[in-house]
């Protein structure tokens, strides 16, 4: 799916806005996540740190487990942002939940504060991915 300017620059604001909101008081390092459902609505996230760090929570996770929790599970696009030298990755465990609970094929936009963008899909994030059709 390719949104329009209008709708992807809405998405890009939703993520970079919640780079604010960030609880990174050990890391420093604040990252924001804007979702859209197939429904239109968006759901954004930041990342929430914790002492015990296995129990920090990444943006896009924090993105995605809102919709999910709001009864959301059609989703068409998803925006995450950092202020990194080039446009943010995800890490492995995001990338896992992102399998969960996307198609391959949508999109997936990563940028940067400095406004560098690189699209891409979840399939290509996570190539040969464990699927919930694998415990068939």
């Amino acid at each position: 799916m390719k949104l329009n300017q209008v709708m992807t620059e809405k998405l890009i604001d939703g993520a970079t806005k919640m780079l604010e909101k960030a609880y990174v008081p050990y890391s420093h390092f604040p990252v924001g996540a804007s979702l859209l459902t197939s429904d239109g609505e968006i759901y954004n996230g930041c990342n929430i740190e914790n002492a015990s760090f296995g129990l920090s929570n990444c943006a896009e996770r924090t993105a995605i487990f809102k919709a999910v929790s709001e009864g959301k599970k059609q989703f068409d696009y998803l925006v995450v942002t950092g202020g990194t030298e080039d446009p943010i990755s995800p890490c492995g465990a995001c990338r896992q939940v992102m399998v969960e609970f996307f198609e391959p094929d949508m999109p997936v936009l990563l940028t940067n504060t400095k406004g560098d963008k690189f699209e891409t899909t979840v399939k290509e994030l996570l190539p040969g991915a464990f699927r919930s059709e694998d415990m068939n």
